[in-house]
């Protein structure tokens, strides 16, 4: 009993240690991300470790190609920014976001702007590590919020689709095709 009084403490520091680190590794957002958060009106925002996640995938145990894909990274980090009126945020700041990528090297799989002109657009950014995709970046801007969302760690395309829906990811439609440089 006494044991069990003393392990839960521990359990919970050791989570709160984690959880710093963890945040402390995402804390370099793009600058633009950064713009867009000054801006919001609302901020949901939140990073998950790669302990966390596999705490957070007991939730549905059932499912095995998340738990295998789950097994494989080693973090989610979600910034998710609501604005009080349609197109209230800088598009050149969503913009930065997107050159800054693009400078950086990263693979973009998925540009996905209105053919009307306006600010609103769907991108998916990859980074190679050693014939694997090593991190993900989404970008999804639509009239009143926009979702930025960063994995760390091994995973395929297949495996990005299966984390859609989950974690704060959307659902991709369609799949993702890539051919490797």
């Amino acid at each position: 009993m006494l044991c069990s009084r003393l392990l839960i403490p521990v359990l919970l520091m050791a989570s709160a240690v984690t959880f710093s680190e963890a945040q402390d590794r995402y804390q370099d957002v793009p600058p633009g991300i950064e713009a867009l958060r000054q801006s919001a009106s609302s901020k949901t925002e939140f990073t998950l470790d790669h302990s966390m996640l596999v705490l957070a995938s007991r939730l549905d145990s059932q499912n095995q190609d998340l738990l295998r894909v789950i097994a494989g990274l080693s973090g989610i980090s979600v910034h998710r920014y609501r604005f009080s009126e349609p197109w209230g945020y800088d598009p050149g700041a969503v913009s930065s976001v997107q050159q800054g990528y693009h400078s950086a090297g990263w693979m973009q799989l998925m540009n996905k702007h209105d053919k009307d002109g306006l600010p609103g657009a769907t991108d998916l950014w990859i980074q190679w590590q050693d014939d694997v995709i090593g991190n993900v970046a989404i970008l999804v801007a639509r009239p009143t919020e926009v979702d930025f969302i960063e994995v760390s760690g091994s995973i395929s395309p297949l495996d990005l689709t299966r984390l859609g829906g989950h974690f704060g990811i959307p659902k991709i439609e369609g799949g993702v095709k890539v051919q490797h440089r």
